[in-house]
């Protein structure tokens, strides 16, 4: 089967389907591809129960739809779930499911890109043809989970943070999240909520901000320089936190928000755990030196037994698997070569989103950059 339309989107994750809204809005023709069975994945089947959007909602509306004024300041999973349903129907966006993308490539004759991929249903090989293509896949295409010296000897559970539900099923064991981000931060305060003996492993220097400091400097950045918004901001998490160093979690050099814009990485906004860390519910670790069975040994020379492993270790781009001409616009690693906010647009007619390292705002904002920017490219064609 061949099918050609003006723009080919691969990936239905809030990236996706807010690029197809924008474009049906202007009227464009486009196809969503999606290797899932449904769209928002991430959100709708590989993300924790309690998770909530980290930011406050208005940094979290895709484009043209604001959350309704009913809806709590930090909106949870199953709101934002049925905030991308009414999206989905709204601006009548509407992805071709289990269509595994298996390659992508620009044929300088035609001036088109020819996009390959296999249907999982029928086992049939499908072509789309598309005169623009946007990489929608974004930076949490795939679960990523170091590697560590007798990992695959441990006897115990492993999974990745997009298996973990809740802490329910753990019961009373000891269980080992490793990853000091807003997820493993988050997933260590529900395990111990659920009465599991919980440890986490904190490897590098990390911010911890509330939720309300994030938003005071979310609001301070519009009026005055990020390096005065990261003293104002570090002053108050210090009164706030004192020196979190006593229970092995050390500050970055660089302020928070500064660190965040030159490398993605985002503060841990606490939810309630870092009480837990202080009252000893929730035990710190260094990295992992090694393992051997069920026993872990940490950098600092302490071992301890446990009985599973939850990897809290961020997310990888599979673009580099598919995409074989990328317009110089991805790096060996599959990610933007250039930062935000010059990284949405690549040459002959390629287009990311859902790349910038900035969240549902991010998204919202390289969507609507790339409609009318093809809006555009067409008129003058």
């Amino acid at each position: 089967m061949k099918q050609e339309t003006v723009v080919v989107i691969v990936g239905a994750g809030p990236a996706g389907i807010a690029t197809s809204a924008c474009l049906n809005l202007l009227n464009i023709p486009n196809v969503v591809l999606e290797r899932e069975d449904c769209y928002a994945s991430l959100w709708q089947k590989k993300a924790y129960d309690r998770l909530k959007l980290h930011l406050a909602k208005n940094f979290c509306e895709l484009p043209h739809m604001p959350f309704p004024v009913s809806a709590p300041t930090f909106v949870p999973k199953n709101m934002f779930v049925q905030y991308l349903h009414n999206y989905v129907y709204h601006f009548n966006v509407d992805p071709l499911y289990q269509c595994s993308v298996e390659s992508a490539l620009y044929d300088k004759t035609t001036k088109k890109w020819e996009v390959t991929a296999k249907n999982m249903v029928s086992g049939l090989v499908e072509e789309y043809i598309g005169e623009f293509l946007v990489v929608a896949t974004g930076e949490n295409s795939e679960g990523f989970i170091p590697s560590f010296s007798g990992l695959d000897s441990f006897e115990g559970s492993v999974m990745h943070s997009i298996e973990y539900e809740n802490g329910k099923k753990f019961g009373d064991k000891n269980v080992l999240v490793v990853g000091a981000g807003n997820s493993g931060m988050e997933i260590a305060y529900d395990l111990c909520n659920w009465g599991v003996q919980t440890s986490i492993v904190v490897r590098s220097h990390v911010h911890v901000l509330s939720k309300e400091l994030v938003q005071l400097g979310m609001h301070l950045l519009k009026y005055v320089p990020c390096t005065y918004v990261d003293k104002v901001v570090l002053m108050f998490s210090k009164l706030l936190y004192g020196d979190l160093g006593a229970f092995g979690i050390q500050r970055p050099s660089k302020g928070p928000f500064l660190l965040k814009r030159e490398t993605g990485r985002s503060p841990v906004i606490d939810v309630g755990t870092i009480s837990r860390i202080m009252s000893k519910d929730i035990k710190v670790t260094p990295a992992i030196e090694n393992i051997e069975g069920d026993m872990i040994k940490f950098a600092d020379g302490q071992k301890g037994q446990f009985d599973a492993i939850v990897f809290a270790t961020g997310f990888k781009s599979t673009v580099r698997k598919w995409l074989k001409d990328d317009g110089d616009l991805f790096n060996e690693k599959g990610m933007p070569k250039h930062r935000s906010p010059n990284h949405w647009k690549g040459e002959d007619g390629i287009y990311c989103v859902g790349f910038a390292r900035t969240g549902l705002f991010g998204i919202s904002n390289d969507a609507k950059n790339i409609a009318d920017d093809i809006a555009q490219m067409i008129r003058r064609n």
